[in-house]
């Protein structure tokens, strides 16, 4: 019976990378780079749970006509009921509604909730199923966008989702710090498209040339790029930014595992006189994350960057921004998962009075944090340094 069990455990280890392998390579000969066009859209910058959810549900109950959303995560909560029985009311008063959840991000959606939302007629699916015949890698497979688009007039993108601790109401955590964008004007309809793409690859419904989803819009006053990737090319998009930064890089992120060529871009800024600046929380929402960027951390700080520590709660905003002159807001997070798997979207941001705006919030966070030295790093234990060897073997899927 343990030769059975061994040589099952045997096969297992060894079809779980074959099947990896081959599912990603599949992915890429199906993903192509998307340049979407340059837009003007006007933005207001939320980091905090109750004012986003206070707007957000407004703008949905204020809808005549479509609602599309996409989530992460929609957890089994107060809020997150409050939320899914605005959708209900919205349908039952006639309104398209459709809303998008990833299977794994939202499992605790019970099933209850979800027969109740079709039975008002919320168009609703999950997406990224698990699929044959890579079914390791399509588990691993997350969209991870967070979008919204109400009348195809009024966006929304960045990393809540929704449920009580991101209004701060998990003692473990705290206050929970993130970044999301509200825009109107032109690059409401790059969100759109990207929804209805997301639809059509989950439900085979296919309305991307429906003009009514369409309407008329302006420009805004600030320019701006959208990025969607999808377990591809977002790692270009960071190259580029740290490439073309002439004087200070700043980066926060809730999980920082940038890999080889990132890592080796950023000691190369160092080197060449670049203020680099990264922002990390303090605690941890998920095992080992916290210790998977330990030894990218000591190489870069005996190289000159600063690193700090969140410590007012926990830190889940994914933003970099280089000089003055761009600042990428979005939901993909500075790690190997977003940049090889996930599918995200985010925005590039370019010079604005806008920018100002997105600079105090970044001084507001790193006046509540604490800088982080080689000295946390001279003492410590067999236990921690277990936790980094376990971190490092597995950070491609944290």
């Amino acid at each position: 019976m343990l030769t059975f069990f061994t040589f099952l455990l045997a096969l297992l280890l060894i079809w779980l990378p074959v099947d990896f392998y081959l599912g990603r390579k599949a992915q890429l000969k199906r993903v192509k780079k998307r340049i979407l066009p340059l837009r003007q859209s006007d933005f207001r910058l939320y980091t905090d749970g109750k004012t986003l959810y206070d707007d957000l549900f407004q703008d949905i109950r204020n809808a005549k006509e479509h609602i599309h959303i996409l989530f992460f995560i929609v957890n089994n909560d107060t809020v997150s009921n409050e939320f899914l029985t605005i959708l209900k009311k919205k349908a039952q008063q006639g309104t398209e509604v459709r809303l998008l959840l990833d299977r794994i991000g939202s499992h605790h959606l019970s099933n209850k909730a979800i027969e109740e939302l079709r039975d008002a007629g919320v168009h609703f699916s999950f997406c990224h199923k698990i699929r044959f015949p890579f079914w390791f890698y399509s588990l691993n497979q997350r969209n991870h966008r967070k979008i919204t688009i109400l009348d195809g007039k009024i966006g929304y993108i960045g990393g809540f989702n929704i449920g009580e601790e991101y209004l701060g109401h998990n003692p473990k955590l705290g206050n929970w710090r993130d970044y999301h964008l509200r825009l109107t004007g032109e690059g409401v309809v790059d969100l759109q498209q990207q929804f209805l793409h997301d639809w059509y690859d989950d439900t085979k419904e296919y309305l991307i040339r429906e003009t009514k989803y369409f309407p008329p819009l302006e420009k805004g006053t600030v320019p701006h790029r959208f990025i969607p990737t999808d377990g591809a090319y977002l790692k270009q998009t960071f190259l580029d930014l740290i490439h073309n930064t002439k004087n200070e890089l700043y980066i926060g992120t809730p999980y920082f595992v940038p890999g080889k060529s990132i890592m080796n871009a950023l000691l190369d800024a160092l080197h060449r006189g670049v203020k680099v600046t990264i922002l990390v929380p303090l605690k941890s929402d998920h095992p080992f994350v916290k210790e998977a960027a330990f030894p990218y951390f000591r190489k870069l700080l005996r190289a000159g960057c600063k690193v700090h520590q969140f410590e007012d709660g926990f830190f889940h905003a994914k933003i970099v921004k280089a000089d003055e002159t761009v600042c990428d807001i979005g939901t993909a997070n500075f790690d190997l998962r977003s940049l090889y798997i996930n599918h995200e979207m985010n925005c590039l941001l370019y010079e604005s009075p806008f920018m100002d705006i997105v600079t105090k919030e970044i001084d507001q966070d790193l006046e509540n944090s604490r800088k982080l030295t080689l000295e946390h790093f001279e003492h410590i234990t067999m236990k921690q340094r277990c936790r980094e060897w376990i971190a490092a073997t597995i950070s491609f899927f944290l």
